[in-house]
């Protein structure tokens, strides 16, 4: 189609009206991917150029295999790297499996030799502790078939929840467990799919270490990809590529072109021989931000609910009103486990600074160091479906298990995360 407005001529292919879409507007696609919406009102003319086939998405064929590469396995959970537009909707859904993705990506095949599965296809905020438990489950089968590294695709949102949950489930594993995700979709021009999936394949197959990891960019540009672990990664920026961040601690390693580069000390190495796979997550547990004016009546909520754990998200060195305690202690009392985090992004708690922390440790509060509140949550979850009492909780709460508890905190990094 040609459309002339405000002095504008647009060319590109008609598409269909949105479900969602306003209807005072006409969209077409432009030559380089992107759509327009133009007002109807403000058309001077209109017409048809060409006939044109329906947008469909027809993946190339897959790449032959080439012989004596590492084995990997790539699992589709679902996510913005294995989306595309719907044209119904006008948004992105979840349509693309493991197979596409290595249809797409031929660099892959030189890289390792690949199989792929789906496990899911939902968008991660649907994720359960269920999902992460069938995911635990399905990774340690691919383990004791002795492949040598597994690559999970998820979605971005809580992709630091579920690495997280897998690396308290498969603790010291022989082989490193990649996740990988994108916050643009593979459809786009400016997608990071496909470098992002290079880098978590390449570590999969190759790095010497064996960790549960997140592989992201660094920064802006295509050239630094960062790989964070698991317990300590965190999203923050909704669309931004270089979206993902290790807190308090450095990315364990980072990919420049073929390179792996090892920036951490006491990792895990590969062919570890103390693998041990604990599942199991309870849905018992609970993740609450104090916020100000936050009345104890909404602890007292969660625990008619059946929460057998609570996980603060306290103020600066680790704080909740004062009008709160009384609650917190009758809860403590009832066997609740209650752990404090942090709502500031780095830096750690420490509650016998001011009389409310001192208070709160009275109260039965466990605080929880440098933790991310997310990780808490989850290795909280993990906690309660194998202790049988609260002191055994605050026991395993307080026990290295994933490098979630560190030590001295790192100062905040943004782009010095880059190499």
């Amino acid at each position: 189609m040609e459309i002339q407005a405000e002095g504008e001529i647009y060319r590109g292919i008609l598409m269909a009206r949105y479900e969602l879409a306003d209807p005072g507007y006409v969209v077409i696609k432009l030559p380089n991917g992107y759509n327009v919406g133009i007002n109807a009102f403000k058309i001077a003319s209109i017409r048809k150029v060409a006939s044109a086939a329906k947008p469909r998405f027809i993946p190339p064929p897959r790449p032959p295999q080439k012989p004596g590469l590492p084995r990997v396995v790539i699992v589709s959970t679902g996510g913005t790297i294995a989306s595309r537009i719907d044209y119904r909707t006008g948004g992105v859904r979840a349509a693309l499996t493991a197979e596409d993705l290595l249809s797409i990506v031929p660099e892959l095949a030189d890289i390792a030799e690949l199989d792929a599965k789906i496990l899911f296809s939902i968008y991660s905020e649907d994720m359960t502790p269920e999902h992460w438990n069938a995911m635990a489950i399905e990774a340690d089968k691919l383990i004791r078939k002795g492949l040598d590294g597994i690559v999970i695709a998820h979605g971005t949102d809580t992709m630091g929840y579920s690495a997280a949950a897998l690396s308290f489930a498969l603790q010291k594993p022989p082989i490193p467990i990649v996740f990988v995700g994108a916050q643009r979709s593979s459809d786009r021009p400016s997608s990071d799919a496909a470098t992002n999936l290079i880098a978590a394949v390449r570590v999969a197959g190759h790095a010497p270490l064996a960790e549960v990891c997140v592989s992201m960019h660094a920064w802006h540009s295509d050239t630094v990809i960062a790989i964070h672990r698991g317990t300590r990664v965190r999203k923050l920026h909704t669309s931004s590529r270089d979206a993902f961040k290790s807190i308090n601690s450095k990315p364990i390693a980072y990919v420049i072109g073929d390179e792996i580069r090892i920036n951490a000390g006491n990792l895990n190495p590969r062919g570890s021989g103390g693998y041990r796979f604990e599942p199991g997550f309870s849905k018992d547990a609970a993740l609450i931000k104090f916020y100000p004016g936050m009345p104890p009546e909404i602890l007292e909520a969660v625990y008619e609910l059946g929460c057998r754990g609570i996980i603060l998200e306290g103020t600066g060195l680790g704080h909740v009103a004062n009008k709160i305690i009384p609650t917190i202690r009758e809860l403590v009392e009832k066997g609740v486990f209650i752990g404090m985090t942090s709502q500031c992004i780095f830096g750690r708690i420490n509650m016998r600074v001011y009389d409310t922390g001192r208070y709160l440790l009275k109260a039965g509060v466990v605080p929880l160091g440098d933790m991310l509140p997310e990780t808490a949550y989850v290795k909280l979850s993990w906690c309660l479906a194998r202790a049988r009492d609260i002191e055994e909780v605050k026991s395993l709460m307080l026990t290295p298990i994933a490098g979630e508890l560190g030590g001295r905190s790192m100062p905040s990094m943004r782009e010095a995360d880059a190499p």
